[in-house]
């Protein structure tokens, strides 16, 4: 039957044939591992790359999609808590085209696709009411795209302008979002959140937005300060990262002085948040332009006569021109000038940045057993002018040298070195393991070819056996054809053209007592060591 395969395929099942049950237990082993393995792979190559289709959906949107991709047997993969749906990326063209046909996304609620339902008898206010509603929903829509952002909602409240009205309410805006529980807003994203709608509102202060945590927590006030984890304000939050910025600026500066370990420095920050606006009017003139306008006036008075100046009355007039009393010569004049220059009014208003420092102190704590050598006089001076410390401004240094206590630095080295004395360990304990494993591994492998080698020893025939095994083969073809020729009738054989010559006869034989070693040698081999047991002769 095995005469039939191919020659290649042949010797594969004879190599087959050869092996010991270990060999043939592992190399099956093998054959399912790669076939396994092949097929994941081929699974894994096959597996289309997925591209969004929709983000930020609604439960109702999604839904209806999740729907008609079933109806129309897409493969899809959800993301994102249900808001994300996945498809394949060949397919994300066609798909938007045949959903938009169907109107999906279908929840056109929000947004600016609620002014394509108004008509022509819609009243103002509902038309400001519409616009309100629809800029809601963009401003929703727009954040939930930040990252981190799960849901949110946008309330605003816009004042109708009053042309008669001097005064104007100014708009306000509330804010609701929902993050993940493992990754909350950082006061980043909620600035970002902030200024996004203050930008997207027209005359919408920062200052007047809101935004609220799903938790219920704030996380920034009307005051436009951000609030952050904890309950911490944002203007602590600032304080702190000042000094965490000081102290590493220092500490780098004294580790390079004394060595790491050697100096340790504490910075105490008091920032100013408050914002003031300083507003000032100056006026310039120029002396080079002429005046706009000038006016002068002028009067003057001269008396020659010797009319004496008195008590007015009857009694002290003494005859026409004159007047009774001393004489004297009067004399009066009066001058006047006005001048309108040009002038320039130069109007300026400044608000200063919140965060200036209005106090700041330093500590600074050098180890005496290694800083002994170095004088704590330059190093205030040194770090005095690395912190900008004023004295007018009430700032206070502090530099005093003391030994450090390193018991618990060296507890810890001292469990570091265990440690990593552990860790060698175990990397030589595994190492070993690795090498008895190869060991036994090799050692297995040599025990099974030294098998294979002595089965295929034994396998082998000697020249003695092969000469019987020819011999027997003989025999066996006589009795064969002699059992053949007593079974046909001679009539059957005058008849019967001669189909196989006795060459032939003979080979195919041969290759069947061939085929018989190869398929049971050791039977064989043991029935020939039978025969030329028995015919041995006796002494």
């Amino acid at each position: 039957m095995t005469d039939r395969l191919p020659a290649p395929v042949r010797r594969v099942t004879d190599t087959f044939r050869s092996f010991t049950p270990g060999q043939k237990a592992v190399t099956l082993a093998a054959v399912i591992a790669l076939v396994v393995g092949a097929y994941f792979f081929a699974t894994w190559a096959s597996k289309p790359t997925y591209s969004i289709l929709f983000n930020n959906l609604s439960t109702k949107d999604a839904s209806a999609i999740v729907e008609s991709l079933q109806k129309s047997g897409t493969s899809y993969e959800l993301a994102n808590d249900g808001q994300t749906v996945l498809v394949p990326q060949d397919q994300v063209n066609t798909l938007r085209l045949s959903l938009s046909g169907e109107g999906l996304p279908g929840d056109a609620g929000t947004g600016y696709s609620l002014l394509d339902q108004q008509g022509i008898t819609t009243s103002d206010f509902m038309q400001h009411t519409n616009y309100q509603r629809a800029l809601e929903g963009e401003l929703s829509n727009t954040i939930k795209s930040i990252d981190g952002v799960e849901a949110a909602t946008v309330h605003l409240v816009i004042p109708q302008k009053d042309v008669f009205a001097d005064d104007q309410d100014q708009p306000t805006a509330s804010v609701l979002v929902a993050s993940s529980s493992t990754s909350p807003l950082s006061s980043q994203q909620v600035q970002s959140i902030v200024h996004l709608v203050a930008s997207s509102v027209e005359g919408l202060d920062p200052t007047e937005i809101t935004v609220a945590g799903a938790d219920g927590k704030i996380l920034s006030t009307g005051g436009g300060a951000a609030v952050g984890t904890g309950g911490d304000s944002g203007s602590e939050s600032q304080t702190v990262a000042f000094q965490n910025r000081m102290n590493s600026s220092l500490q780098n500066m004294l580790d390079s002085v004394v060595g790491p370990g050697h100096a340790v420095v504490t910075t105490t920050a008091e920032l100013d948040f408050d914002q003031t606006t300083t507003n000032s009017k100056t006026y310039n003139s120029d002396p080079s332009l002429p005046a706009l306008s000038e006016t002068n006036s002028r009067e003057a008075y001269n008396n020659s006569g010797n009319c004496a100046g008195g008590v007015l009355g009857p009694d002290n007039i003494s005859g026409p021109g004159c007047t009774t009393g001393t004489t004297g010569t009067g004399q009066y004049e009066n001058s006047n000038s006005a001048k309108q220059n040009a002038i320039n009014e130069t109007t300026e208003a400044r608000k200063s940045a919140p965060g200036s420092i209005k106090k700041l102190n330093v500590a600074v704590l050098l180890d005496s057993t290694t800083a002994g050598t170095i004088d704590p006089a330059q190093v205030q001076q040194l770090v005095s002018a690395a912190a900008g410390i004023d004295s007018t401004r009430g700032d206070t240094i502090a530099v005093s040298a003391m030994p450090f206590d390193t018991s618990a630095a060296q507890a810890a080295q001292q469990a570091l070195n265990a440690a990593a004395v552990a860790d060698q360990s175990a990397k030589q304990l595994t190492m070993i393991k690795t090498g008895a494993l190869a060991a036994v591994v090799l050692a297995l492998l040599f025990l099974a070819w030294r098998a294979s080698r002595r089965s295929k020893k034994r396998k082998a025939l000697t020249p003695e056996e092969r000469k019987h095994l020819e011999d027997m083969q003989a025999a066996l073809e006589q009795q064969r054809l002699a059992e053949l020729n007593s079974a046909i009738p001679a009539q059957m054989l005058e008849a019967a053209p001669e189909s196989y010559s006795d060459g032939e006869a003979r080979e195919e034989r041969v290759r069947e007592i061939e085929q018989m070693v190869k398929d049971q040698p050791e039977e064989m081999a043991v029935l020939l060591r039978g025969w030329l047991a028995a015919d041995a002769p006796v002494h």
